[in-house]
């Protein structure tokens, strides 16, 4: 009788059954759309993190930022009087190589890799420092007699290096002559435990890895990536910081997705003592015994190194810049705002429908009540009307977000990531100085990487849509059964006589 009843109910009202159920589709379709897409920029974020800070990298442990104007006389090129070869024709040629630690960041001393290791909770530890290799080459032409002098003295304004040198490639040219600026990064590892930092998310391409046989040894690995651009292989030699290391290595992201930490790979103690930093790494990678102990660990670390800067994963990622961050961005404000909108205008709308629907049936009710029908079943028959409405716009709704994944992953759409990265003006650290100019100017390479955006869909997300669906039904219903409750037989049939 109930069901029976109802689906006459339903059948005879097609035009509310589809205005509720389409409204409602549409609203449970964005909450799947949205929530597979902020799925999806989760796992990108995720991967963007891995190749740059390792798999399994719970928390890092970097330097506290460094003064202003602290790192200004850092890499300075100084070729002095004797820092080039002049040819015949009264042209000098210069060329010389820098390595140059994280402008703007302190660096952290080695015993800080046992304070961490220290840590109750603390399961694996491994140090790095992160440096720049700038090369400058060019040729200066012999400068012009200033016809004012009487001992032919050069003018030394006219050497001087113009101030918009580049990162690579030729950064301009004066006089006839020319000069270039080129850099890459360089990342010194301790190869004694790769289970956790940025080695322990790469793959070994071609040659070998790096091994706690090579320390002290002058061999690289590099990005296989990189090593194609610059046309190197294994066995080749490539120049780091003004010497030869040979290359033993080719190594790739073990993501397809995603590129390594760095250009080039050295052994730590090789990249300490070339760079003239010291026995000082750049960034501790730290992996927790639990994803449990990640909390307490990293505020027994902020404890322990109070100058230091402890980061989790989380707050790693909330540092990826590129139209990654900017599509987190997007759906997460745009996108669920719209769905909460979306979703509360459909419920709002199936209880105007049902309401409106209740004063029509006025005589209907009426004479159900005068029968003998209890308000508890004329308010369960309401009810369910509506569930059953709201749970058709939910199976709809399913079915346009199961369409709208579908042709999501089909266009697989790119987005760049990049870790934030900080551009230094001219006078800031790895400026050229000495006798080929006294402007200098500094940058940190930004490595932007792109990435596939899938929208993946999990069980949970269609039940909590269907769950959802039927919770607008049930409220619905709550307001149409309330109004029919409240309807006096008698007073239902006077009105309508």
């Amino acid at each position: 009788m109930y069901w029976t009843y109802l689906r006459r109910e339903l059948s005879g009202r097609k035009k509310q059954t589809a205005i509720v159920a389409i409204g409602l589709a549409i609203a449970i379709a964005l909450v799947i759309i949205v929530n597979a897409l902020s799925a999806g920029v989760s796992a990108a974020q995720a991967k963007a993190l891995e190749s740059v800070y390792g798999v399994g990298t719970d928390l890092t442990v970097t330097g506290a930022q460094a003064e202003p104007g602290s790192g200004q006389d850092r890499g300075q090129f100084d070729f002095g009087e004797d820092g080039g070869t002049t040819s015949d024709d009264g042209t000098t040629t210069l060329s010389q190589s820098r390595l140059t630690t994280e402008m703007g960041r302190s660096t952290l001393d080695a015993s800080t890799l046992d304070t961490v290791s220290g840590i109750d909770g603390v399961s694996a530890v491994s140090g790095a420092l992160s440096l720049t290799n700038m090369t400058f080459s060019g040729e200066l032409p012999q400068a012009p007699s200033d016809s004012g002098t009487t001992d032919g003295s050069t003018d030394g304004s006219a050497g001087q290096m113009p101030q918009d040198g580049g990162q690579g490639g030729q950064g301009g040219g004066f006089g006839g002559g020319s000069f270039g600026v080129d850099s890459f990064t360089v990342l010194g590892i301790d190869a004694a435990d790769d289970s956790v930092g940025p080695m322990s998310a790469v793959s070994v391409s071609d040659g070998r890895a790096l091994t706690t046989d090579d320390a002290g040894s002058y061999v690289a690995v590099l990005d296989a990536t990189y090593a194609t651009s610059v046309d190197l292989a294994v066995g080749d030699t490539i120049n780091v910081g003004g010497t030869d290391f040979e290359i033993v290595g080719i190594v790739a992201s073990a993501s397809s997705d995603a590129d390594t930490a760095s250009n080039v790979y050295i052994p730590l103690d090789v990249a300490q003592d070339l760079s003239g930093a010291g026995d000082v790494v750049s960034t501790v990678y730290v992996q927790a015994s639990s994803s449990d102990a990640i909390s307490s660990v990293q505020t027994a670390l902020e404890a322990a190194l109070p100058d230091a800067t402890v980061s989790s994963q989380s707050d790693l990622a909330s540092t990826v810049s590129g139209s990654l961050s900017s599509a987190s961005s997007l759906i997460t404000n745009l996108g669920t705002w719209l769905s909460i909108i979306v979703l509360v205008v459909a419920v709002a709308l199936a209880v105007l429908l049902t309401i409106s629907g209740i004063t029509r049936r006025t005589r209907e009710l009426g004479t159900l009540k005068a029968i003998g029908w209890s308000n508890s079943r004329v308010v369960g028959q309401v009810a369910g009307e509506s569930v059953v409405q709201a749970f058709i716009g939910g199976i709809a709704g399913v079915v346009l977000g199961l369409i709208g994944i579908v042709v999501i992953n089909l266009v697989s759409p790119t987005i760049s990531s990049a870790p934030a990265a900080t551009t230094g003006g001219p006078g800031q650290g790895g400026g050229m100085g000495g006798a080929v100019g006294g402007g200098g100017f500094g940058t940190t390479a930004q490595t932007a990487t792109d990435i596939v955006l899938n929208a993946p869909l999990s069980v949970w997300i269609i039940v909590a849509a269907l769950l959802l669906a039927v919770a607008g039904g049930l409220v619905a219903g709550a307001f149409g059964g309330w109004r029919a409750a409240k309807l006096s037989p008698a007073e239902a049939l006077r009105a309508v006589a």
